[in-house]
């Protein structure tokens, strides 16, 4: 239970437990990530479907698969799973997430297991999954390596780990901290620090010495002129996400 304390970051906790309340609206804090879902969400349901050879044609490809979602926050990311037909737990450290994600499961009608919990806390009590998403977190714990270590045990053998993050670059700093932040009003300032970002070997690294095999890795790229994000297997100067599997 040692690790389990050393890797939530308290500053970073308090930081998304005081915008809670704003995690639907997507005119509010959280704008960003609504903008961005519907990438993410491709790239996760491809890689899924690719791993357990599911057909995304069907009205629940999903089903009979248990996933995780770490860092939750109001449940953006759960829900969708969810409604794919995975059994899915939804974990964050801020309190103050869990009732918004719960009530807002209830609201739509879905069965989502919401807990105020680390990931260690999970994998201390033995639980495993076939998916563990980690995405847009680990920039935000304090220790990276030990992080990625407690997903490993998280999934069981044949399965997927997804992760997004920000890469670390001048580019990154200019369009995620100075661009993001301070310009065009999207987060809160100190949301972020640049300090935090993990570039993709170094994501591929730390999921290799925690077990995992790298499988894919692709850019989420946004264009300011159609004013959407798309997925890019060349551009991952920012945001970025990979897949590992667990052999």
């Amino acid at each position: 239970m040692a690790e389990a304390a050393n890797s939530i970051d308290p500053d970073e906790v308090a930081k998304f437990e005081a915008m809670a309340a704003e995690w639907w609206d997507p005119n509010g804090k959280f704008k960003p990530l609504h903008m961005l879902n519907p990438c993410r969400l491709d790239y996760l349901t491809g890689q899924i479907a690719t791993q357990f050879n599911r057909d995304l044609t069907g009205t629940r490809p999903f089903e009979g698969l248990r996933l995780l979602d770490i860092g939750c926050g109001g449940g953006l990311l759960s829900e969708p799973m969810a409604r794919l037909g995975a059994d899915v737990v939804g974990a964050d450290a801020a309190s103050g997430n869990i009732p918004v994600a719960q009530l807002h499961a209830e609201q739509s009608g879905l069965e989502i297991d919401y807990r105020c919990c680390a990931a260690e806390d999970l994998a201390a009590a033995g639980e495993t999954f076939d998916v563990v998403l980690a995405m847009e977190i680990i920039e935000h714990v304090s220790h990276p390596q030990g992080f990625a270590d407690t997903i490993s045990q998280l999934l069981k053998p044949g399965g997927v780990m997804i992760c997004s993050t920000l890469n670390r670059n001048p580019k990154s700093y200019m369009m995620a901290i100075f661009g993001a932040e301070r310009v065009m009003r999207w987060l809160p300032v100190g949301t972020h620090e640049w300090s935090k970002f993990i570039t993709p070997d170094e994501l591929y690294e730390l999921s290799r010495k925690a077990g995992l095999l790298p499988v894919d890795r692709r850019g989420m790229v946004f264009n300011p002129l159609s004013w959407r994000w798309s997925l890019s297997e060349r551009d991952l100067s920012v945001n970025y996400a990979i897949a590992a599997v667990k052999p």
